[in-house]
């Protein structure tokens, strides 16, 4: 899983890019942050943070992660019950057979331990099935609507299908088995405190010395840890025990029991909870900041400001005018979609033919960047290219608009689209709105681009 630090910095990304309106402006956020001390990625958790200023996203984040652990807890209680149930039915009468309850404590607890071990040394590397993201879905657990809930159980369900998960998985299937091995253990020490019980064993095909051996090397770790370990004299006496046996004997069998459960049980159980829970420590999940999106973010925050006391100010750079040829037109918009239909009309002679303007539609990625230039490269027109207000000039967005330039034959000319509300902008986001338009205005300058509406 990721931090819930990181979770909220991804959901924030998943949302601004389906265009949802926050709590806090996010162009804002980042442009307060540039002047702001930190790591690229702390200052990511912080933009995320005060974007989510009513914290409804965590709020929903925090349901989903509480709801999944919720759901751990329970089936840990529920198996922990399940095993003391179990061992206490199981030892119900006064004279147990130690080594048919043993098998019973430890012999498919042995096989299932030693079944992981096997898998996880065949599938070293390789992803497994992921049966718990599945019970577990976080579309089960919470229920909405909107896009933050949305969004909110996207980004779980792809965090469960992680590479990672397979060592998460394992380290709550080996949690789930010591809570069933710990209902044992409190089952044993109960009834052996509350009632008193004789040890015996049978076989038909094991001899005396046979089963001395067995249970000395059985044994042998027990007592390493200051267990009782019956000796061979008292070996021999529980042999087909029907009655009542020396309480010291006894002691020693039970002892065993309990040092075996322990020693086979819960100890190697434990070291293979311990182990996932360091492997998936190393291979958890994190934030990939080298996504486009975070890039753009960390890129801008990169530029260098100037201090004015620092230098004689200058008159900011000024773009030319456009000028708008009687051709062929073809219009485009760079990254963003255009709040208004026929936004070029705005920038465009009213006299000229609409039959000689041809909307491309937005270029964004690679593919739409290919198809444009081999647009350009084969009919000569005058490009005029709609810029959205949220778009930001950084190397990307001005290698792309350079690309433009030098393969539209007839130029290239901008026209810069503001907000539709503009009359109801705050006094801070006009702000805002102006040091992005400079921003454009120094760029087109240096660039010889004309901006249309000047």
């Amino acid at each position: 899983m990721l931090s819930p630090q990181d979770q909220l910095t991804e959901l924030v990304r998943t949302l601004e890019t389906q265009q949802h309106v926050f709590a806090t402006d996010p162009l804002l956020i980042t442009e307060k942050l540039q002047d702001e001390d930190g790591k690229p990625i702390q200052k990511l958790h912080r933009r995320a943070s005060r974007i989510d200023s009513n914290g409804a996203m965590a709020r929903i984040l925090g349901k989903i992660d509480g709801r999944i652990k919720g759901i751990m807890v329970v089936m840990s209680v529920v198996w922990c019950l399940s095993g003391f149930l179990g061992l206490f039915t199981l030892l119900q009468t006064n004279v147990v057979n130690f080594f048919y309850v043993l098998v019973c404590l430890l012999g498919f607890h042995t096989i299932m331990l030693l079944g992981w071990l096997v898998m996880s040394l065949i599938n070293q590397g390789k992803p497994s099935s992921n049966w718990f993201a599945n019970f577990v879905s976080p579309s089960y657990l919470i229920r909405g609507k909107d896009d933050v809930t949305k969004a909110a159980v996207d980004l779980y369900e792809r965090q469960l299908q992680h590479s990672g998960m397979r060592w998460y998985l394992g380290r709550f299937s080996h949690q789930l088995w010591l809570a069933t091995l710990t209902g044992m253990l409190l089952a044993i020490i109960f009834l052996l405190i509350v009632r008193q019980y004789s040890f015996s064993w049978e076989s038909t095909l094991l001899s005396d010395q046979a089963l001395i051996t067995l249970t000395q090397v059985l044994g042998w770790l027990p007592s390493m840890v200051g267990f009782d370990v019956p000796d061979s004299t008292a070996i021999v006496q529980s042999r087909l025990v029907t009655d009542a046996m020396p309480l010291t004997v006894a002691r020693q069998w039970a002892g065993l029991l309990v040092g075996s459960l322990l020693m086979y049980g819960i100890v190697p159980r434990a070291i293979a909870w311990a182990f996932c829970a360091l492997m998936f420590r190393r291979k958890k999940m994190r934030l990939d900041i080298k996504q486009p999106y975070y890039q753009k973010i960390l890129n801008f925050w990169q530029r260098q400001v100037v201090d004015a006391d620092d230098f004689n100010e200058v008159p900011a750079p000024i773009a030319p005018k456009a000028a708008v040829s009687a051709g062929k037109k073809l219009v485009a918009l760079l990254e963003y979609p255009a709040e208004q239909d026929n936004w070029w009309l705005e920038g465009l002679d009213a006299n000229i033919n609409n039959s000689e303007i041809e909307n491309f539609g937005i270029v964004d990625d690679r593919d739409d960047m290919a198809r444009l230039k081999t647009y350009l490269d084969n009919h000569p027109v005058q490009v005029l290219l709609g810029i959205h207000h949220k778009a930001l000039p950084d190397r990307g967005t001005l290698r792309k608009l350079d690309q433009i330039a030098a393969h539209a034959k007839d130029g290239l000319i901008v026209q810069l689209l503001s907000e539709s509300s503009a009359l109801d902008l705050t006094k801070q986001v006009a702000d805002h709105q102006d040091v992005r338009y400079q921003q454009w205005q120094t760029a087109l300058a240096a660039r010889k681009i004309g901006l249309v509406n000047n």
